[in-house]
């Protein structure tokens, strides 16, 4: 451990109220703008994910909304999941989701699967408060990601994402923290190279993804999707608040 940990941790809980403020500031027509332009370079950066079990987040304190994203990917045959917070300084568990799928609150009040199928995606979207020039992640503090990536075998395609202002030179890592594989903001798509970020088109992204798929042994082989119709759903549900409804996990 890094002999200055505890000024570490204070700078990064005093940068991580700065850039959640910062989010939280933002027009809601801003914030629907540059979460569409997320979503869209992920759509055209990793169609991969079609064939994979997606991991992600409900949204949190007016972070990117991943809902959109997944469900056009669930539309061609993706399977997606949620995690699940299991004990403190553990890795995540991750159970199947789709709409309609039993719910209930978990850390934060946050929606969670209530007791759906255990599983391990191929890929997590995961949400970065910020990110640095190494592909570094800033969250929330309690290192569930972390863990739950380093514990992986083989590990989930990690496609980070936030917003293009919440870029840092540093985050100051440390041993346990662990640098996404991609970078995703309204502005691109980026690798770390060289000690930087750098962008790269979706074509470069979709090769990149997919070697490191095949290096990794992804996707795991699975069952039937979770959730089947025996009519079209209505994707109303997954996105409480969006059409004006109450929205009990906007803090």
């Amino acid at each position: 451990m890094d002999p200055n940990w505890i000024e570490i941790r204070e700078w990064r809980k005093q940068k991580r109220a700065e850039l959640i403020a910062q989010r939280e500031a933002l027009e809601a027509v801003r914030h629907r703008q540059m979460n569409a332009a997320i979503s869209a370079h992920i759509e055209a950066g990793f169609t991969l994910l079609s064939n994979m079990t997606i991991g992600f987040c409900w949204p949190y304190k007016s972070e990117f909304d991943a809902r959109f994203v997944v469900r056009h990917f669930r539309q061609l045959g993706a399977a997606a999941a949620l995690p699940v917070v299991i004990a403190k300084a553990q890795p995540l568990q991750f159970r199947a989701w789709w709409p309609g799928a039993p719910m209930m609150k978990g850390v934060y009040d946050i929606p969670i699967p209530d007791g759906t199928a255990l599983v391990v995606p191929d890929a997590a979207i995961v949400p970065m408060i910020g990110f640095d020039a190494q592909a570094y992640r800033l969250g929330y503090g309690g290192g569930y990601f972390d863990r739950t990536l380093d514990a992986a075998s083989p590990r989930p395609l990690a496609i980070g994402v936030a917003f293009e202002f919440a870029g840092l030179p540093t985050i100051r890592p440390q041993p346990h923290d662990v640098p996404m594989d991609f970078v995703v903001t309204e502005a691109g798509i980026y690798v770390a190279k060289n000690a930087e970020l750098a962008r790269i088109s979706a074509e470069v992204c979709r090769e990149r993804a997919q070697q490191l798929c095949q290096q990794r042994g992804l996707p795991r082989p699975r069952s039937q999707p979770a959730g089947g119709y025996a009519s079209p759903p209505c994707y109303a549900g997954e996105f409480p608040g969006y059409f004006g409804e109450s929205d009990e996990t906007k803090h």
